[in-house]
Order: C-alpha cells, then sequence, then structure tokens
C-alpha cells in the first residue's frame, strides 16, 4: 500500500460533497474515501441515502438545491460532466458537454457564496485533453497554455468554473486527468470490445501519445488532495510512462494473450464515422507527471503492463 493510501484504520472526521458520483471514477473514490473515514455525500436529482452515501437533492439545470443539506462540508469534489465519448459531437451534445461541465460548477460557487458556507477546499475534474487534440514531441506540464480544438476549450471552461472557488480564498485543485485504466464502462473497455472477436484494432497512425493512468492512483491523488494543503492549482494525473498507441494495444495484446489485427483503422474512416469526436482517438501528446510526483505522490501502477495486469485481473 502506497502512503498516499490511508490506512482503513484511520478515521477522518471530514465531510466530503461529491458531484458525479455515480460515474466511474466517482465510484471508486467514494468507496475509497469511506474506507478512509471520510463521510461521504453525493449530489443527485434521487434525494435519500445509498449506503453508506447520502444522497443530497440537486437539479443545477433548474438551479435546484438542499441548502440545508450542504451546510457542513468541509470539500466538494466535482466530477459532474456528460460523457465525453458516450455520443457523436453534434452540436447540442457539444453544448450538453460544456454547460454540464461549467453551469453545475457556477450553480455550486453561487450557493456556496450565497449562503456563506465555509469549504476547506473544492476539488475539480479536468482533462489532459486542455493541451490540444495535437501529436508532437513536446511533452507538455501544467504550466503550457492551453491548446486548440473543442476538448481543449472544454477543459479551459471547466478550469475557468474551479478557478471561481479558488479566486474567493478557498484552496482550488484541478485534477487534468488521462485515459483512465479500469475495466468497466471505460475508454479502455471500448478498446477491448473487439477481442471477443479474438483480437485487438489499432486506430490511426498508431504514432499518437497515449497519457494513461490507474484507476487506483487516480482516485489517491484525489485522496492527496483532500489531505494535502500544499496542493494547490492544476495537476496533470497521468503515469509517467510514456507510449503511443501502437505500444498500449502491443501491450495490451500481450496481457490478454490476444493479438493485435496487422492493418488499423484509418483515420478517415474514424472521421466519417465519429466526427470531429475522432480527434480525441488519433491524436495525442505526451504529458508530464513531475509535478505531482515531486508533492510526494508515489504512483502505485508506473509501467503499463503492470497496470493492465491488475486491472484486467
Amino acid at each position: 500500500m502506497s502512503e498516499d493510501k490511508i490506512s482503513k484504520n484511520v478515521k477522518n472526521s471530514s465531510s466530503v460533497l461529491i458531484t458525479g458520483g455515480s460515474g466511474l471514477i466517482g465510484k471508486h473514490l467514494t468507496s475509497l474515501l469511506l474506507s478512509a473515514g471520510y463521510s461521504v455525500s453525493h449530489l443527485s436529482r434521487k434525494p435519500g441515502s445509498n449506503g453508506n452515501v447520502r444522497m443530497i437533492n440537486w437539479d443545477p439545470a433548474k438551479k435546484i438545491i438542499d441548502h440545508e443539506a450542504i451546510r457542513g462540508i468541509d470539500s466538494i469534489i466535482h466530477l459532474a460532466g456528460a460523457n465525453i465519448g458516450e455520443k457523436r459531437w453534434f452540436e447540442a451534445r457539444k453544448d450538453e458537454i460544456l454547460t454540464s461541465r461549467y453551469d453545475s460548477a457556477k450553480f455550486l460557487f453561487d450557493t456556496i457564496k450565497e449562503n456563506k458556507i465555509f469549504l476547506k477546499s473544492f476539488i475539480s475534474a479536468s482533462a489532459t485533453g486542455i493541451y490540444g487534440n495535437t501529436t508532437s514531441e513536446r511533452i507538455f506540464n501544467e504550466t503550457d497554455p492551453a491548446g486548440e480544438g473543442f476538448l481543449s476549450s472544454v477543459c479551459s471552461l471547466w478550469e475557468h468554473a474551479a478557478d471561481l472557488f479558488g479566486n474567493s480564498g478557498i484552496r482550488t485543485v484541478k485534477i487534468r486527468t488521462s485515459v483512465v485504466l479500469e475495466k468497466n464502462d471505460s475508454a479502455l473497455s471500448k478498446i477491448l470490445m473487439p477481442a471477443k472477436f479474438g483480437f485487438l484494432v489499432r486506430t490511426g497512425s498508431g504514432n499518437q501519445y497515449m497519457p494513461w493512468i490507474h484507476i487506483e492512483d487516480l482516485c489517491n491523488i484525489y485522496l492527496k488532495a483532500l489531505r494535502d494543503d500544499n496542493i494547490q492549482g492544476a495537476y496533470n494525473a497521468t503515469a509517467s510512462q510514456h507510449v503511443t498507441h501502437r505500444e498500449f494495444m502491443k501491450v495490451l495484446g500481450r496481457v490478454i494473450k490476444k493479438p493485435v489485427f496487422p492493418v488499423s483503422v484509418p483515420a478517415f474512416v474514424l472521421k466519417a464515422v465519429l466526427g470531429e469526436m475522432s480527434e480525441v482517438i488519433l491524436c495525442g501528446s505526451r504529458v508530464s507527471s513531475e509535478k505531482i510526483i515531486a508533492s510526494g505522490y508515489k504512483f502505485q501502477f508506473g509501467t503499463l503492463e503492470e497496470a493492465f495486469k491488475d486491472v484486467l485481473k
């Protein structure tokens, strides 16, 4: 167990409110926080309780939230946002992807401010897509400006919403997440779909980089962001091992003992099927993890192969 993973015997009285708690990251993070002794609540359109988690009523589109229920909350982790890879990016979908992130955070900020609720920290999801849909030899770090493209715009607006909290004096952390390795309902689960036919499939040139992180490391970075008052600002949540898509698929094939189909899916086919969303698959650059490592975080899964072996066991 890494030094950043709290022992189950350690209890913490802090209360954490999570948006998007029913999503992929939210489920894993909730389990980790509960085991660490935190009191966890989710903002949900279905108030009540779900085991040890209190479900607090909200609907950001309708500006509905239970003001009294969020009093006493110490920290908010903002994960809510429409799934980027769920549907093709028509204009209405792009608007939903943007507003589901920014508007909900802005609504939270207005609620906290109007009700004079004191927060110790606000921790927001973001993504390494902020550096733009590009493939280059540059290794991007947190000081680099936002790049070009729709995803970069989404991440910039996402982080701008988080900065509302930071500018008001609340310690604010922005976790720029790469491809999350988890076998259920994830990017990896989609990549694995052809395996049921006996093989894996590469896409595009294969030279695009694929920054990645194991779900446990990602959740432990969120945990560190909660615990460490020195953590503030943007942090890349990505393993330090850099791999191209071709290398990613080769390692995955070796771990699951499936061949990689010798011919990749051409870029023009993906563009025809997915439209603008194909950029997420066809482009990618390396992203630095030096800042989070310098903060004292030690990754549990440093190589892609050991991460795959753990996730797919």
